[in-house]
This record gives structure tokens, C-alpha cells and sequence, in this order.
């Protein structure tokens, strides 16, 4: 698949002015323009991210509602249930708060909702759970924004509700006791981008200080916090970046058994870094909600010791295995189905749906398939007697908006900008699949529909040293809007021994100016004949490093190369 080239161009005035402070390569201090960090004090911070820069709890709204009430729930030996999303983000949410909370308090337990049987959110079935048991208050976590019939149902059983979410608010607010959302409108404190398990935090350093607890008791949590960052794909500036730094540090120095022992099973030996939280470590949480319950991932990240740890570990590892087999198994089939049905390949949009597929992975599916056909995307399964099923844009394109121009065919529908899901009669799907086709291809743009690469900067071989490396590695924690920086060089010659790996992959050997490197570039085999021209390419790539019998060596990673041509939109 042909992609669009888009070289960024940073403000060269301001550039300049960091390259005299901080004496570091041009294309590093353009990266960092480019990201908003335009000053020496701004860089300082940037390269060694202070904990004691994070904002006061108490900015948030309603702070001093929900420590008080907790403080007297605390103080009147009141049963708290702590209640989260079966997510990432939830577990790690409710396990953080759990722990902490059992610190000052025995009358204490968790619920997380069953993906299957209660669904996204605050559940009836966990007030009801609450009531039959005693629990006079629930902290939720991840959620609750919306719950609005849920949280009125509760008050009338005499239960109250302190809401700690991150997603954005409706017009109409729960009934809660204390709502903690910095998105909300009136809410003063000045950072909007925590992540569930971010506003959780706040809400723990708040209550280190009502109890008189060491002022490091909550940074206990940060590695779970991390994670929580990682896997919710929340911008990787201001807080989340403190946060995801020290949370790494306490990852890699003594992290959370639960972590530990995730990293035990993966076969991980070396130092943790963010895209292991995303790769190794989310995916098997993630698989417990997936194919099951996902109790068991807190119970992992509460546990005692390792051994306790390990034991849950091991199942949420064999549910990962699961929805690995499942989600490649459908993929296939999925890809199949859209091969053999000509007039689908050529549309502007994809829906397939299977009675049998499993519910719990179609949304990785539909973003496999974007791999395949670059478009809107929904994977439709039967749930009880409807289909169900989720959805996923391209960058630019407003999937919700798509959904929501079809809802005369659907049952109920929610989501947002990239990703939605959806309810609707089985009848109904040939409908739906046709009125989505005719929205989407009303609607995108034809660029939409070409994978676009955003390039940091151009350097040539020589630029790439170990010192160079180095700056780009206290460039982590990445992650959005902070992504793992992409570089371009032109005119670079194959050195003759680049060669097809595993049928699929390149090992590419380069030149360019008498400077030699190796690289991968995976799943690129079918564009091996552009290597074979004898003609210099412009080479796309991140730099790694690569490590091979104790020799560490900088390598590149490939994304995408073309025969040399000045064909680059600039911007």
C-alpha cells in the first residue's frame, strides 16, 4: 500500500535559538520544537521530568467533596466498594486504590463488572451486589460520568457514589456525592489529559495528606499508573509524562508483583520501556475482560508476593494465548470473506460479520483489517440475538459521526472520534453495511484513504552516532503526541547484501556517503524489487539498537522506503 510522506518543518528561528542553548543536533532540537518544548527550562524538564511539578490535587473539582466523604466513611467503619472498567485502565485504576485504601481501612472490597454479562460502566448488578452486601459508598473508576439512571438508582438504596473518571462529560451529571473529571467544564485543575487511573491518583494523593501518610505513600502506585498510560493511548505530555517517567523508574527498580510477574512469563530480561507496557504487559490484562473476567487482573495486581502474583499471571498469559488464536484466526477468515466478494474490495468501507466470532476481540480484527483495506472498518458477531459488534476509523475520518448518520438501522450505538461500538437486529446488517458504504463514501476524503507517515526530520548516515542515540532516548517515555521520532534520508544505495528474511521481512544493508547500515524492515518483502533497480532510495526509518552476543550496535527500523524522486509534501 502506497503511503503519503509528510516531512514536518519546525520554526527555524526558534530552532536555532535551542540549538545555541542546548548544543545539541539541529534535527533533535527541531523535534523538540516541533513537541512545544522551545526553551532551556522547558527542555530541563522535558529530558528529567520533576515529580514535584505535578499540580495540587485539591485544583481538581470536588476534591475536598469525595476526601471528605471518604474520611468519614473511614471514620464510621462504612463498607467502600471500589469499582472499575474490566479494561487496562480500570484494573489498574481499582487496584491502586484498593491497596491504598487497606492502608487506613479493613471494610474494603472490589468489583469489576463482566464484559458479557453487565457491560461497559457502572453496572446494576454491582449496586445491586452492593446493597445485598452492606456497601453504604462506591468509588468508581474508568467510569460513572454517564451513569446517570444507575448512580439515581443507587442513591435511592441509600448508596452513595463518588465518581473518578476521565471521559467526557454530557450535559446532564450523575448524582454523585463528589464527580472527579477534569474534562469537566467548570473544573479549574490544568491538566485535561489523565487517564482513569490518573484521576484515581489525584484522588490518593488528596487522601495521603487527609491521613497523614509519608507524602510518598502514593507514588507507591505510579508503575500501575504507567501502565495505565501506556495502554490507554492518552497524550504522553505534561503529567501523564512525569507520571510515565517515574513510573517506569519504579517498574524497573520494584515494580508491582503483579507487573513482575507479567514480565517473568513474557521472557522480558532487559529494562522496561513504555512499548513493553503496551505490547507484553496491556494485552494480557486486556485478554482477561476479553475472554473472561477480568477480577483476575486485580486480583494479579493486589496480590502479596510473586507466587501469588504468578498464579494469576499464568491465567491471564493462557487467556492472551486465547485471543491471540482467536483474534488471527478471524482475521483470516475475515480477510477471506472480503477477497471473495469482488464488489466489497473496492468500497470506501468494510463491514463483515460471522454469527461465531468471538465478541471479545472484534475490535482488534477491525483494526487488523485497516492493515489490509485502509478505510472504516466495523466487525459485526451475534450476541444473544442481535448483532453486536466494533468499529474503528483512519486518522481524519469521524467514525462516530458515520454511526451515528445510520442509527435507523441500529438498536444503540456509542463511541467516539475513532472507535465505536454498536447493537442491531441481525436482519438489519446488509442495510447497515450498505447505508454505512453510502455515509463513508459521501463523507471521506480520498487522502483519508492513504496511510499518511509524519516525519520528524531529514539526516543523513553520518548524523546517526551513539550520542546522537542517546539524546533520543531520554526522549522516552513515547507515546502520543510524543511518538518515537521518524527519520528520512534520501538518496542512500543498497550495499548489495540486503536480502528476504522469513519470506516476508527485509534485511536491508545500506550505504550512503560511504557510511554502511544495517536494518529491518518488516513485512516489506513484495517491495524488494525497488532494492534490486540499483537506484538510490529515500529510506523512512526509526533508529534502534540492536544487541547480539553482548554487542550492542544502532540499527535501522524501516517503515517504508521508495526509488529516489522528489514526490514529499512538505508541511
Amino acid at each position: 500500500m502506497e503511503k503519503r510522506w509528510n516531512v514536518l518543518r519546525a520554526d527555524e528561528e526558534k530552532l536555532n535559538a535551542l540549538r545555541q542553548s542546548l548544543k545539541i543536533h539541529p534535527a533533535l532540537c527541531g523535534i523538540l520544537v516541533h513537541r512545544g518544548i522551545d526553551s532551556f527550562e522547558l527542555a530541563k524538564d522535558f529530558f528529567r521530568p520533576p515529580l514535584n511539578s505535578l499540580h495540587s490535587p485539591w485544583l481538581m473539582k470536588d476534591m475536598d467533596k469525595a476526601v471528605d466523604r471518604i474520611g468519614a466513611a473511614v471514620s464510621r467503619q462504612e463498607k467502600i466498594l471500589v469499582f472499575g472498567d474490566y479494561d487496562v485502565d480500570g484494573t489498574t485504576s481499582v487496584a491502586s486504590m484498593y491497596r491504598f485504601l487497606k492502608l487506613v481501612h479493613p471494610h474494603l472490597d472490589f468489583y469489576i463488572p463482566h464484559r458479557y454479562r453487565e457491560g461497559y460502566g457502572v453496572s446494576k448488578s454491582g449496586i445491586d451486589f452492593a446493597k445485598e452486601n452492606g456497601f453504604t459508598l462506591i468509588i468508581s473508576l474508568d467510569c460513572g460520568i454517564k451513569s446517570v439512571e444507575l448512580i439515581t438508582y443507587a442513591k435511592g438504596l441509600g448508596i452513595d457514589f463518588i465518581v473518578c473518571d476521565h471521559h467526557l462529560p454530557d450535559e446532564e451529571l450523575p448524582p454523585a456525592v463528589a464527580i472527579l473529571n477534569p474534562k469537566q467544564k467548570d473544573c479549574p485543575y490544568p491538566y485535561k489529559e489523565l487517564c482513569g487511573c490518573g484521576v484515581g491518583f489525584k484522588l490518593i494523593c488528596a487522601l495521603t495528606e487527609k491521613f497523614n501518610l509519608p507524602a510518598d505513600s502514593s507514588f507507591e502506585y505510579l508503575d500501575l499508573l504507567a501502565t495505565a498510560i501506556a495502554a490507554d493511548i492518552v497524550p504522553v505530555t505534561g503529567e501523564n509524562r512525569v507520571l510515565a517517567y517515574h513510573g517506569l523508574k519504579k517498574a524497573n527498580l520494584n515494580p508491582n508483583y503483579g507487573i513482575k510477574a507479567l514480565m517473568q512469563l513474557s521472557g522480558l530480561v532487559k529494562e522496561l520501556h513504555i512499548n513493553n507496557l503496551v505490547f507484553m504487559i496491556a494485552p494480557r490484562v486486556n485478554a482477561a475482560g476479553r475472554m473472561d473476567d477480568a477480577t483476575k487482573a486485580v486480583h494479579m495486581f493486589v496480590a502479596d508476593s510473586l507466587a501469588e502474583a504468578t498464579r494469576y499471571a499464568e491465567m491471564l498469559h493462557s487467556d492472551n494465548t486465547d485471543r491471540k488464536e482467536a483474534d488471527k484466526a478471524i482475521t483470516e477468515e475475515a480477510l477471506l470473506l472480503i477477497g471473495e466478494n469482488q464488489e466489497w474490495t473496492n468500497r470506501k468501507s468494510t463491514v463483515v460479520f460471522q454469527p461465531h466470532w468471538h465478541k471479545g476481540v472484534v475490535g482488534i480484527v477491525a483494526s487488523r483489517l485497516i492493515e489490509s483495506y485502509y478505510r472504516p472498518t466495523v466487525v459485526l458477531t451475534q450476541s444473544g440475538d442481535f448483532a453486536a459488534g466494533s468499529a474503528r476509523s483512519v486518522p481524519g475520518f469521524n467514525l462516530y459521526e458515520a454511526i451515528h448518520a445510520c442509527k435507523e438501522h441500529l438498536l444503540g450505538y456509542g463511541g467516539h472520534f475513532a472507535a465505536a461500538g454498536m447493537t442491531l437486529e441481525l436482519e438489519q446488517v446488509n442495510a447497515f453495511r450498505n447505508k454505512f458504504e453510502e455515509i463513508v463514501a459521501a463523507s471521506i476524503r480520498a487522502e483519508d484513504l492513504i496511510p499518511e507517515i509524519s516525519i520528524d526530520a531529514e539526516i543523513s548516515f553520518r548524523d546517526i552516532k551513539q550520542s546522537f542515540y542517546d539524546i533520543l532516548c531520554q526522549m522516552e517515555p513515547f507515546g502520543p503526541v510524543n511518538l518515537r521520532p521518524v527519520f528520512i534520508a534520501r538518496r542512500v544505495m543498497d550495499s548489495g547484501y540486503s536480502k528476504i528474511v522469513k519470506e516476508q521481512h527485509i534485511r536491508f544493508s545500506l550505504k550512503q556517503d560511504n557510511v554502511l547500515f544495517t536494518g529491518i524492515g518488516f513485512a516489506m518483502a513484495e517491495k524488494f524489487s525497488l532494492l534490486q533497480q540499483k537506484q538510490p532510495v529515500d529510506i523512512v526509518f526509526k533508529i534502534d539498537e540492536n544487541e547480539w552476543n553482548g554487542e550492542k550496535t544502532l540499527q535501522l527500523r524501516v517503515i517504508d522506503f521508495r526509488l529516489s524522486k522528489d514526490l514529499i509534501h512538505n508541511s
